[in-house]
């Protein structure tokens, strides 16, 4: 219990700081009483989180490994993995980040995003989408920092992005009064303080060398085969929000702001839930690679606990403060509806969601990510299409409600999965 209660404690507050900068971007676009500026956010940030889908798979592939590596006793082999990955992360996420930035527009509009909107919300990704490298890269070090036990340097990472995001976004969005623009420009430099920190905290455990460019594609290839799996399962919840969010662009404006600021509170609101999840990994890994399946188990039980215990100390929080949340994003009409409606009711969705986020960190440290996959895409799919179109003949509020019914099946259908797999899976798997 004091292990996971530390490594997801200082995970909690550098994962609270990734999730604040968007958060951040929100409040402060608030502040200037625009709806359309509200929807253009989050339009963007529907998009942005699709991104970190793929971020945080790709370092959960290098977490795993490493992790795994060192807990067999080679560490060489884990130095020249991780190097190697390093240098495939970059480039596939500048080429990624390119794509999105050309072709932004087509994207937004199949999201819904018209008029107004769009343009605001076009801007913003074209900015900021060509340096997805630099987030990408500072998950990356900071899921590494994890895999070796410095849970504190890999916090330190991750707060230095909403640290400098809290100071740069007053000054860019309401003293220089360059709206979402502003937001942008201090998304980058959060970004670039996030990757300079990792590379910088890394250096002390020696865990990057000179690059083996031949083997650069094979070592790679080795890590992806945990990464790709993790990143279509991290991929299943933006798909699913991206389905919701053009769902509520039937509505208006103020519907979509509520689900936006919903949407951008929830992660840092379940910080604890998420970071549990990635700082679970390598204490699973570990006693995986040592071949103490007790402790794997214990690891999964304390991880339950902690999430329940989460989420009702959320709901008391949330319950108590709605009026406070409703003034801070100055929601109006459908939009108080909604986060009222979260508030009260649909906030206790997510200990089913931390369920299944905490068997899929479980399924990817074990080697079957494809289990993980499955059921977030399940999730994603049965488990959101058809509640959130049925929800919809209801308004925005069924929209809502919908989303939140269809991760309970797949919650509990995912950890009774997790035991039985912890039961019965072989110890001397190669790796």
């Amino acid at each position: 219990m004091r292990h996971v209660v530390v490594m997801a404690g200082t995970g909690t507050v550098g994962l609270m700081a990734v999730f604040l900068v968007d958060f951040l971007n929100l409040f402060y676009i608030s502040r200037l009483g625009n709806s359309h500026y509200t929807a253009a956010i989050g339009f963007a940030n529907a998009i942005g989180f699709l991104q970190m889908g793929i971020c945080i798979g790709m370092s959960i592939g290098a977490v795993v490994i490493t992790a795994r590596l060192i807990g067999s006793g080679q560490p060489e082999r884990a130095k020249k993995m991780v190097t190697s990955f390093i240098i495939f992360t970059t480039f596939l996420m500048i080429i990624i980040g390119l794509l999105v930035a050309i072709f932004n527009r087509e994207i937004l509009y199949l999201l819904g995003a018209r008029g107004a909107v769009l343009n605001q919300a076009s801007h913003f990704v074209m900015i900021v989408s060509p340096f997805l490298f630099l987030i990408a890269l500072g998950m990356v070090l900071s899921g590494l920092l994890r895999a070796v036990g410095d849970a504190k340097r890999s916090m330190n990472v991750t707060i230095i992005g909403a640290f400098i995001a809290g100071i740069l976004d007053p000054i860019f969005i309401l003293v220089f009064n360059l709206g979402l623009e502003g937001a942008a420009i201090s998304t980058i430099c959060s970004r670039l303080g996030v990757a300079l920190l990792g590379f910088y905290s890394l250096k002390r455990y020696e865990l990057i060398e000179q690059p083996h460019w031949d083997d650069i594609f094979s070592d790679s290839f080795k890590v992806l085969k945990i990464s790709f799996p993790a990143i279509l399962t991290n991929l299943a919840t933006p798909v699913g929000g991206l389905f919701v969010i053009h769902t509520m662009s039937n509505f208006n404006s103020d519907a979509i702001s509520g689900q936006t600021a919903i949407d951008r509170m929830i992660p840092v609101a379940f910080a604890f839930v998420f970071a549990l999840t990635g700082s679970v990994g390598p204490i699973i890994s570990q006693n995986f690679g040592a071949g103490l399946r007790e402790r794997m188990q214990e690891t999964l039980v304390v991880s339950l606990k902690l999430v329940c215990l989460c989420v009702f100390c959320a709901w008391g929080i949330f319950y108590i403060g709605q009026d406070l949340f409703v003034k801070m994003f100055a929601l109006k009409a459908e939009g108080e509806a909604l986060m009222r409606l979260f508030c009260n009711w649909v906030i206790i969705n997510n200990l089913f969601l931390g369920m299944l986020f905490v068997s899929n960190t479980a399924f990817n440290n074990l080697g079957y990510p494809l289990l993980a996959t499955f059921f977030n895409w399940g999730r994603a799919t049965l488990g959101t299409i058809p509640f959130v179109i049925y929800g919809a003949s209801y308004g925005p509020q069924g929209v809502l409600i919908g989303q939140s019914l269809g991760v309970v099946p797949f919650g509990i259908m995912a950890v009774c999965c997790t035991f039985y797999l912890m039961k019965t899976i072989r110890m001397d798997k190669p790796i």
